[in-house]
């Protein structure tokens, strides 16, 4: 049963005012649902609930914002559906771009940050060990979880934002030390050593993982430490999260956390073919190296310095011939700037999207055709929302096809 201490008990009949008055009832009887003991003390949130899917979402915020409610905790926001820093970008009608516009204002006048990004850990964001915080946006959350070791569950639209307007999460879930313990062991030592050094062999581990373990907490073994940057590990969570609802995984000797397993836990041993399926499950036709690709499109989730640093290398001055767009925060932006990089951007020939993705709002032509992506996200999310079919490469790839405007794929280490 629920245990509520006294200062909760005091916020829920009013004493902090009526917003976090009732966003303290809808977490409360959120963990009576899940069966949770208490609320724990949160340390920060993500807000994944300021992406517009309606209108009842931005009268939601607006009416937190009526009520004096303000964050309790440091706050950043996930994506929203219009890209700020663009103007045309993002094609919605007139209403919706207004309910959209009204959404972002009111999380805004909530005191959150205006991140606009669903990689808050790239900017800045990055609880502690062992910190318990409140996040939303599937890879945000195994990111928190896996990679920085912070305890979040998966948290969505509203709940998110009434955590973190009254401080507090459910104490269920992965916030649970006993829960964080592996379910299923991996052993990777049969892979070849060329193809974990490979980044476009991270999405694919992820998409193979969130197919075999769905919600169980994995722990990898046998894959080297030196070949693992956070940028694969962002991207390898993130697929993982999309294709199933992994929260979080680790990696013997790179993840912070003890890889402790359960009693009873599975066990396998990953071999190149189950990933060559899990590969080739991200692509939703076939065609041959050669054939007309229509667009190309990274950065989900959003494109880093460091990604941007080695697109520009592999363009080496040349210009797309077919649409090339790139997702990335405005925080990835200043960093160009600073850096004294946004000149080769802007003479790139690259369609840069901020502040959203081209899969949660309409950005790329409504014609339809043939998208190539090094995102194993956005290789799931391509065709269900936005209708194109999808084929899954390198950003090597990426790159060669968007220059020459035909496929140009390697499938030797896929072999």
């Amino acid at each position: 049963m629920l245990q509520l201490s006294a200062t909760e008990r005091a916020m829920a009949e009013g004493a902090a005012g009526p917003a976090r008055a009732m966003a303290l009832r809808i977490v409360a009887d959120t963990a009576r649902m899940l069966g949770a003991n208490r609320l724990v003390p949160i340390a920060s949130a993500h807000i994944d609930g300021c992406l517009y899917h309606g209108d009842s979402g931005t009268l939601f915020a607006e009416r937190l914002v009526a009520e004096g409610g303000a964050v309790a905790v440091p706050t950043t926001l996930n994506v929203g559906a219009l890209d700020l820093l663009h103007a045309g970008r993002v094609r919605l009608e007139p209403p919706r771009e207004a309910m959209a516009r009204r959404m972002m204002d009111a999380y805004r006048a909530l005191g959150c940050l205006a991140t606009w990004t669903c990689a808050p850990y790239q900017a800045g964001h990055r609880p502690a060990l062992g910190q318990h915080v409140a996040w939303g946006e599937s890879n945000a959350v195994v990111f928190c979880n896996s990679v920085l070791g912070a305890r979040t569950e998966r948290y969505g639209d509203f709940l998110d934002i009434c955590a973190a307007l009254c401080a507090r999460a459910p104490e269920t879930g992965l916030h649970l030390a006993a829960n964080r313990r592996a379910a299923l062991a991996v052993d990777c030592s049969a892979l070849d050593a060329a193809l974990v050094r490979e980044e476009a062999f991270w999405p694919v581990l992820g998409a193979w993982l969130g197919m075999v373990a769905g919600a169980r907490v994995a722990v990898f073994m046998g894959l080297p430490a030196a070949a693992i940057e956070e940028d694969r590990l962002k991207a390898m969570g993130a697929a993982a999260a999309s294709t199933g609802a992994v929260g979080l995984f680790h990696i013997e000797g790179v993840t912070p956390e003890d890889p402790a397993v359960m009693p009873g836990h599975d066990s396998l041993s990953l071999v190149p073919a189950m990933l060559h399926e899990a590969r080739d499950r991200l692509s939703t036709t076939v065609v041959r190296v050669g054939e007309a690709v229509d667009a190309v499109a990274v950065g989900s989730p959003h494109f880093s310095l460091k990604e941007f640093r080695r697109l520009f290398g592999l363009l080496a001055g040349r210009k797309p011939a077919i649409p090339f767009y790139v997702c990335t925060g405005r925080h990835t932006l200043d960093a160009l700037q600073a850096e004294g990089l946004a000149p080769v951007l802007a003479d790139s020939g690259l369609t840069v999207v901020a502040d959203t993705c081209i899969v949660v709002t309409p950005i790329l032509p409504p014609s339809g055709g043939l998208l190539l992506t090094n995102s194993g996200k956005f290789a799931h999310y391509v065709r269900p929302n936005t209708g194109r079919d999808v084929l899954y490469g390198s950003l090597g790839d990426c790159v060669a096809t968007a220059v020459a405007g035909r496929l140009v794929r390697d499938e030797g280490l896929w072999r």
